[in-house]
């Protein structure tokens, strides 16, 4: 069903650090979060990063796609001056810089695949075989383990192919209504939806259905109240300035 963290920390440390870098783990964590959600993208050299837009100029300073770009490259790019000074120098990190760091640290990790467009399969199946590696000692021990998601039902399938042994949601924004087959055929232990989307009856045919149901992102104390009343198991804030690790 759902045996991970109720409350996570959305892109590492929501809206008091800059998105996607180790200065959001680093906030997220001072304020007692040790559950995080952060997106991984795939570098020009095939190497994954975690970063949220496909696109440059938003978050990290430069032009392009993130694709046109080494893991080198965009880890020496500006990624932490846009939001506020005291984050000037902080780049792009790489997924095997998050895991370390999240491992330290005793984070759990949700990894979202987030691929450029075109790049599904080959996204999907590099991330879950890093975290695989990565966490190989923990799977022989059968620890728990970070999940995985995506929007993409290509990325998902590719991952159940590349590490069957992590487990993986379904994010939707919207949840569909054969959304019981299509997550039975990808093997997916949860169903991740916009909390805007979800109504009470929506969130008890998940739950009947035997999955775990996670949301985002949840910015107020009386809405993560409402949502885990209807029997929501999870969500992600970009607020955990307000809402607590434990909540």
């Amino acid at each position: 069903m759902w045996p991970y963290p109720r409350t996570l920390a959305h892109r590492g440390g929501g809206t008091l650090a800059p998105e996607n870098t180790l200065a959001a783990l680093r906030c997220g964590l001072a304020y007692g979060y040790r559950a995080v959600e952060f997106d991984v993208m795939l570098a020009s050299d095939g190497v994954p990063v975690v970063v949220h837009d496909p696109e440059l100029g938003r978050t990290v300073a430069g032009s392009g796609h993130v694709n046109d770009y080494t893991a080198a490259q965009l880890g020496a790019m500006e990624a932490g001056a846009w939001f506020a000074p005291q984050f000037a120098g902080e780049g792009v990190p790489t997924l095997a810089a998050v895991l370390a760091y999240c491992k330290a640290q005793r984070i759990w990790m949700n990894i979202e695949i987030k691929p450029a467009p075109g790049f599904d399969v080959q996204t999907g199946t590099l991330v879950a075989r890093a975290a695989r590696d990565y966490f190989a000692q923990e799977i022989a021990a059968g620890q728990l383990l970070p999940l995985l998601s995506s929007f993409s039902i290509e990325a998902l399938q590719a991952a159940r192919q590349a590490a069957p042994e992590l487990a993986r949601g379904w994010l939707v924004e919207q949840i569909p209504d054969d959304w019981a087959r299509t997550a039975k055929e990808l093997g997916v232990v949860a169903i991740h939806c916009d909390h805007l989307q979800l109504t009470p009856e929506l969130a008890r045919e998940v739950k009947r259905g035997g999955f775990g149901l996670f949301c985002y992102t949840v910015n107020t104390p009386e809405r993560a109240s409402e949502l885990l009343a209807w029997g929501v198991d999870g969500m992600c804030t970009d607020r955990i300035d307000l809402i607590g690790a434990a909540e």
